[in-house]
């Protein structure tokens, strides 16, 4: 189930230089938050007003560096000690906000009914997840289409010109990733209170 997620410690060792230097530099890892939700806000800009094809290489250097961010301030804030509540809660608002920021960009080329499906659907396996969480489950992240998978079907569409399809697939995965997300917290949350209640 985890998708492209599955290469997260992969990707977290390609980016260990990038990750020391900010640490000696006393980096913010606020400030990568918001720096990714600016990339996402590039990226959907770019794929907003420039032609189809042309668009495509910006935009995905721009959601990579969105993913970049995103893998990095939370990993900023375990090495430098810097781990708050406050940081927590602006990581998980910059994420929210930058999926809907990318999907923003579709805007001026689809319907808006679909872009609006799309990105209700592209924020429930992260609302799921939270809940898990909230609950005392593990957080869950991961595919078939959580944010990486969102993120390389916006590259497709850049590319390729096709904003239906691709919207569709964002908002029919993300439902299909929420729901796989539920099932496996309904049963692991199921199985830690038969177990508690056996005690």
């Amino acid at each position: 189930m985890n998708g492209l997620y599955a290469l997260k410690p992969w990707y977290a060792d390609q980016l260990s230089g990038v990750r020391a230097a900010l640490v000696r530099r006393e980096v913010s890892p606020d400030a990568l938050t918001l720096a990714g939700v600016v990339c996402a806000a590039g990226a959907a800009v770019a794929l907003a007003v420039l032609p189809f094809g042309f668009s495509a290489p910006l935009v995905a250097l721009l959601l990579a560096a969105r993913l970049a961010f995103a893998n990095l301030d939370g990993a900023l804030a375990r090495d430098t000690g810097r781990t708050t509540r406050r940081g927590a809660l602006l990581n998980e608002l910059g994420d929210r906000a930058a999926d809907l920021i990318v999907l923003a960009g579709f805007l001026p080329l689809a319907p808006l009914w679909l872009v609006a499906t799309a990105g209700l659907a592209a924020t429930l396996p992260s609302w799921v997840s939270l809940a898990g969480a909230a609950a005392g489950a593990g957080r869950l992240n991961g595919g078939p289409v959580g944010k990486t998978e969102r993120c390389a079907l916006v590259v497709v569409a850049a590319a390729s010109g096709w904003v239906v399809p691709v919207l569709a697939v964002i908002a029919a995965g993300s439902a299909v990733t929420a729901g796989l997300r539920l099932a496996r917290l309904w049963r692991e949350l199921g199985t830690a209170s038969a177990v508690g209640g056996t005690r």
